[in-house]
């Protein structure tokens, strides 16, 4: 595998598990120090760390909640610290179905934490560093195809997020700095379809009939890497992963 990412420094929040623990594995396959960002368990986030040493790259656990003003500065701290350096920032952590976390929550994690995450990073991120936003077809099309409503809530803070990241686009210009999009549809495994699913059954065998496929975490995890580093990605690209044929034909 090639090692393009040698040297330098990785954040990828939400990254314990799912789409951002199998995202974390390829990144530093590549040679990236990567920071593993867990909330509360701990015992995950170093099982991600040990799978990554064990590949030859390089990584660290680090406790931190996205929606605490101290957690984005934890993060930058640790790659900093660690790898000398903020080079990719993947921002993955994702939220707002839990129903311990107040009514403002996804709104709190998808926006705003995602907003600060941004602006913490970039003040030691050098010029021709990266940025992905992880999105959902449902969440990025909200404005112009509904979505279940159990998710429409979540759908909306996360296009919400969105929005937010490309009102900073003349700020990462002037940084040097690429923000990418990345767009996938309902991802089979993940904790989002499993709560859906229960809150409205057969919502995944739904999803699947009209998109034809839905990806597993592991080869969304693989679109998302091949993203990172690719030559001749424009300012603020979205890419549709598996193509959302039907939420273009309906948007």
């Amino acid at each position: 595998m090639s090692k393009d990412l040698a040297g330098k420094g990785a954040i990828i929040t939400g990254s314990s598990r799912g789409i951002g623990a199998a995202t974390a594995q390829l990144i530093g396959e590549r040679g990236a120090g990567v920071v593993v960002n867990y909330r509360a368990k701990a015992p995950r986030a170093k099982k991600v760390v040990t799978g990554i040493e064990a590949a030859g790259g390089q990584a660290v656990a680090v406790q931190a909640d996205l929606t605490e003003p101290a957690g984005a500065q934890a993060l930058v701290d640790a790659a900093v610290e660690n790898f000398g350096s903020v080079n990719l920032l993947i921002l993955n952590a994702s939220g707002g179905m839990e129903a311990d976390r107040g009514e403002d929550y996804a709104l709190t994690l998808n926006r705003d934490a995602q907003v600060t995450m941004v602006q913490t990073a970039i003040e030691v991120m050098p010029p021709g560093s990266q940025i992905v936003f992880v999105t959902s077809h449902q969440a990025h099309f909200i404005n112009e195809v509904s979505t279940m409503d159990a998710y429409e809530p979540v759908a909306r803070s996360k296009r919400a997020g969105e929005d937010a990241l490309r009102d900073l686009v003349p700020a990462l210009d002037e940084k040097g700095i690429i923000l990418t999009v990345v767009s996938g549809d309902m991802i089979e495994g993940t904790i989002t379809a499993t709560l859906l699913n229960r809150a409205e059954p057969g919502a995944i065998e739904a999803r699947r009939e009209a998109a034809g496929k839905l990806y597993s975490v592991e080869e969304f995890a693989e679109e998302i890497a091949k993203l990172v580093n690719k030559p001749g990605l424009k300012q603020a690209h979205t890419e549709l992963v598996g193509g959302a044929e039907d939420f273009l034909a309906r948007s």
